[in-house]
């Protein structure tokens, strides 16, 4: 191995081949060789590679310590008002799931960001018209466009977190496209608390009762509610923190879930073929049909914002476009489905949320695929596929704060 180290000391990609075939071996014989080439330009860069050590993971200053303990007590008293209030759960939790993330995670965002102080009113004006908002609701038995207030005001919430999170450079692509990578990490990491989480509070009940105490009630109404709230917060300051705990995981898990999940959505057309299921006269079914859509497009999303350039595989890039070519599919029978519905019996709040929705997804879609298909040729080109993502983000808000604030108005809070 010696030898073979001296013989291609300017030969940079047989070096790697070297330490690829043999790593160990490799290790040994540059040490044993380093006194003789110390004086080598890239010995010297091997040197620096072989004795590298991984950044160690850290918590940060004490100081932004202190600021995730206050917002993540802040998210877990916001989670615990019906609790301390008296007001309803039912009533609560649907109408303010939001507030117990979003306010916590832009504040966060904010104060890392130096924001400035006018932008930094701007963002809390929106949090306090929406919630004030939602509180002065008009109160029926049954309302579509309640329950459309409901399901959208969380994602508006969502895109002025990502205000935050851009600060200044909110009309940048490339920050754009950080924020769905963030948001792909952040339910990385997550899940990872939540499972540590629930591990702890299994263990933690479990000894208590074998001592003759059932803690399991008093537990999970004071202390379990409020890890729940924070650890968005707490995830979030890992990951600044420590970008290198996720940055590598993340996109292994968009590689092996984009074949799963398009391998998934065949079988499941075939088989609706097969059982004959109708989304234009199932309305049922036309529901499970458009959040399905929903969450292959955030897939698609999440998968893409996670591919980097120099790791693009030809057959990563041909997953991702069968996957939007499948999901135009799907998106296509749900769009003319909620048509065929508005042509037969009118509309109503909720065919039109859903009919503009799938509009903007399926030219999203287009524009991806178009692009993907491109990048297929000329893998350079991928960047231009974030591109067409990052513009449309701005439009998917808009369409969120329509339905929120316009809609209700429009068909008289019915």
């Amino acid at each position: 191995m010696k030898e073979y180290i001296k013989e291609n000391l300017d030969k940079p990609g047989e070096l790697e081949k070297l330490y690829r075939d043999n790593k160990s071996s490799f290790k040994k014989a540059f040490y044993e060789l380093w006194p003789e080439i110390q004086d080598v330009m890239l010995a010297k860069a091997w040197n620096e590679r072989l004795n590298y050590r991984a950044e160690a993971i850290t918590l940060g200053q004490k100081r932004e310590l202190l600021v995730v303990i206050i917002l993540s007590i802040f998210a877990g008293l916001i989670a615990k008002i019906p609790a301390l209030t008296g007001i309803g759960e039912d009533y609560f939790y649907p109408r303010h799931l939001g507030f117990v993330v979003f306010p916590a995670l832009s504040a966060y965002f904010a104060w890392k960001q130096s924001l400035s102080l006018k932008k930094t009113m701007f963002l809390a004006a929106i949090f306090i018209v929406s919630a004030v908002y939602i509180n002065l609701f008009p109160q029926t038995e049954k309302s579509d466009t309640l329950n459309l207030v409901s399901i959208h005001l969380p994602l508006m919430l969502w895109a002025t977190t990502a205000y935050a999170f851009t600060a200044d450079a909110w009309n940048k692509i490339e920050k754009r496209i950080s924020y769905l990578r963030y948001n792909g990490d952040l339910l990385v990491m997550s899940a990872v608390i939540l499972l540590a989480g629930f591990l702890l509070s299994a263990v933690t009940v479990g000894l208590f009762k074998l001592i003759g105490l059932n803690i399991e009630v008093y537990y999970f109404q004071y202390v379990a509610i409020w890890g729940l709230a924070g650890t968005p917060v707490v995830a979030t300051w890992l990951i600044q923190s420590n970008p290198q705990l996720v940055k590598h995981v993340s996109p292994v898990i968009a590689k092996v879930f984009t074949p799963l999940v398009l391998l998934m959505m065949t079988i499941y057309l075939l088989a609706i073929v097969y059982t004959g299921k109708d989304p234009y006269n199932d309305r049922e079914f036309l529901l499970v049909f458009n959040a399905l859509l929903i969450g292959v497009m955030a897939i698609i999303h999440f998968s893409l914002a996670e591919t980097e350039q120099s790791a693009t595989s030809s057959f990563g890039l041909l997953m991702l476009f069968l996957l939007s070519l499948l999901t135009i599919i799907i998106n296509s029978i749900a769009l003319s489905a909620i048509v065929f519905r508005i042509s037969s019996w009118g509309v109503t709040p909720n065919r039109l949320a859903v009919m503009g929705a799938n509009l903007l997804i399926l030219i999203n879609l287009v524009m991806v695929s178009y692009r993907l298909f491109l990048s297929l040729r000329q893998p350079e080109k991928i960047e231009t596929v974030n591109n067409s993502i990052a513009v449309f983000l701005p439009l998917y808000a808009a369409w969120t704060a329509v339905v929120v604030f316009v809609f209700p108005t429009l068909f008289n809070f019915a």
